[in-house]
């Protein structure tokens, strides 16, 4: 009798009883192992992993392997992402789409398997930042309404004050991004404002003399106050106004701050910037910069960006360059004259 090596089958027991699976988390198997039923039923479920039940999320993680946002990810990111893809559709894949539309029960399963690895939070939060982006894709092929990751706090945490977009981050981006990404990010370069508050201010926010708008994080209790000087000017001057808030998608609507989040991350992706360790809200440290050069001292750029005033001292330090530092200065000095 010839044996047939069949790779990758999972046994479970269970209650005194012995269960085969195709894989771990796959569809369990018919009959004695070695019976014709039994090789029978593990070629139909190895056919079905390549060509997928559309109503599966394996599909979805299949679909999202053959996309081109996939497949313009750098070779090593694409070697990492892929242990984790298996890894999520040994977990999610038999699951059918539409439980992805049940935010109460499905963001309860994320979680528990997020959680597996949160001892090493930076690993847990890279498996949640995966899972993210193909429920993305989910959402943007019509198969899921909405990405049931969003909202979900990732465990690691760490100052980021000293981490900054440079000129050549942010002329890399453009690039590739969209005119309404260019926008956003143009915007928070010189305003030093966060994601949640960039996207509510209105144009009715910008005054005579500063834009004035009562901070989300503060809970309304507090406002920022951003002094407009030429070059902020030169920015709100190049954005059309298309809706009441000054930033917009390109259907002309204010953007959601898990809207514009999704849409930053592909731009990164286009830009082949996935890698970089940069968020949104490091261009809060970049307008830090601009605020220094134009000539606001480190006070008030401080109490502008609701930083403490050390953390602005270290961003001056390491990356505002010798020459502009003591053109600065300069400026200071003719004014108390």
């Amino acid at each position: 009798m010839v044996r047939i090596e069949l790779k990758g089958i999972a046994k479970v027991k269970a209650k005194g009883r012995t269960y085969w699976y195709a894989w771990r988390g796959g569809p369990r198997l018919r009959g004695e192992p070695g019976s014709p039923e039994f090789i029978a039923s593990y070629n139909e479920a190895i056919e079905q992993r390549r060509t997928p039940d559309k109503s599966r999320f394996r599909f979805v993680i299949v679909d999202y392997k053959a996309s081109g946002d996939y497949k313009k990810l750098a070779e090593s990111a694409r070697a990492q992402w892929s242990k984790w893809l298996d890894r999520i559709s040994d977990h999610f894949g038999e699951l059918r789409t539409a439980h992805f539309d049940r935010p109460e029960k499905i963001r309860l399963d994320i979680l528990r398997w997020r959680n597996q690895w949160a001892s090493t939070p930076r690993t847990a939060d890279y498996a949640l930042q995966v899972l993210s982006r193909v429920l993305a894709h989910g959402v943007g092929v019509g198969k899921i309404a909405r990405n049931p990751c969003e909202g979900i706090k990732y465990l690691y945490k760490n100052n980021r004050s000293e981490i900054i977009w440079t000129e050549t981050d942010i002329t890399h981006i453009r690039k590739t991004c969209s005119a309404e990404i260019a926008h956003a990010i143009d915007l928070a370069g010189y305003t030093g404002l966060r994601l949640g508050d960039l996207v509510r201010v209105s144009w009715s926010h910008v005054g005579e003399h500063a834009i004035v708008l009562a901070t989300g994080k503060s809970r309304r209790r507090r406002e920022a106050i951003v002094p407009l000087y030429d070059a902020l000017k030169d920015i709100l001057a190049r954005i059309p106004k298309r809706a009441t808030t000054i930033l917009t998608s390109s259907r002309r609507r204010p953007w959601t701050v898990d809207g514009f989040g999704s849409s930053f991350n592909k731009a990164k992706i286009d830009a082949g910037m996935q890698d970089r360790d940069l968020n949104f809200n490091d261009l809060r440290g970049t307008a830090a910069t601009k605020f220094y050069i134009a000539g606001f001292d480190e006070r008030e750029i401080a109490e502008t960006i609701a930083w403490e005033e050390e953390s602005v001292k270290k961003i001056i330090r390491r990356y505002v360059d010798r020459t502009a530092a003591i053109k600065a200065r300069i400026r200071k000095l003719e004014a108390k004259d």
